[in-house]
């Protein structure tokens, strides 16, 4: 099979998966409501297990869960998830070939471009445009940013938050390696 961008040829497009993930959970990697299932692709554990997840998969990050989610779908198709029937999510050539994925296959599945590190650490008092970028991603976790592109005490919590769920040293200060823990991260508890 020839691959395109990192794209396998036969695999479900990035719009089949955000339909979904806005389906199964209303597109929210970090969802967990209590109901046994958990994540963007709302898996239960034995399922998560059975694609090689390890711990909680709403805990798990984005890349993670789309990594599983597309490694599930060679294996059993859309046959898991009961949102691809409501859809009318049509199963394709690599649905069930056992073909198991690697982490560069599935990076489009959400369709998420990292912005680049703009360069420069932030902290209390700064504004910045990338501020902002930063701050509208942090609401993928919730956090319920309006984006004003200011460095002030929501976004602190937001930054120790991240680089405590990450085991990146909580400075407090967003430097290169929180700026991606937001988009490839694990999210704040």
């Amino acid at each position: 099979m020839v691959a395109l961008g990192g794209v396998a040829a036969a695999d479900p497009s990035t719009v089949d998966w955000q339909r979904l993930r806005m389906c199964e959970s209303t597109d929210r990697y970090h969802a967990n409501t209590g109901n046994g299932y958990y994540g963007a692709y709302q898996f239960d554990l034995p399922t998560w297990r059975s694609v090689g997840g390890a711990g909680l998969p709403h805990q798990a990050s984005p890349a993670e869960q789309d990594f599983r989610a597309l490694y599930l779908y060679r294996m059993r198709g859309w046959q898991p998830w009961e949102c691809a029937g409501k859809l009318g999510l049509r199963a394709d050539r690599d649905a069930r070939s056992k073909r198991v994925p690697d982490y560069g296959e599935a990076a489009y599945i959400s369709g998420a471009k990292i912005p680049g590190w703009p360069g420069q650490v932030f902290g209390p008092g700064d504004c910045h445009p990338a501020l902002r970028t930063w701050q509208l991603r942090m609401n993928a976790y919730g956090y319920g940013f309006t984006g004003t592109g200011c460095y002030q005490d929501k976004t602190r919590t937001a930054v120790l938050e991240l680089q405590r769920a990450n085991g990146i040293r909580d400075s407090g200060l967003l430097g290169p390696k929180t700026w991606t823990a937001a988009w490839t991260g694990k999210p704040p508890r």
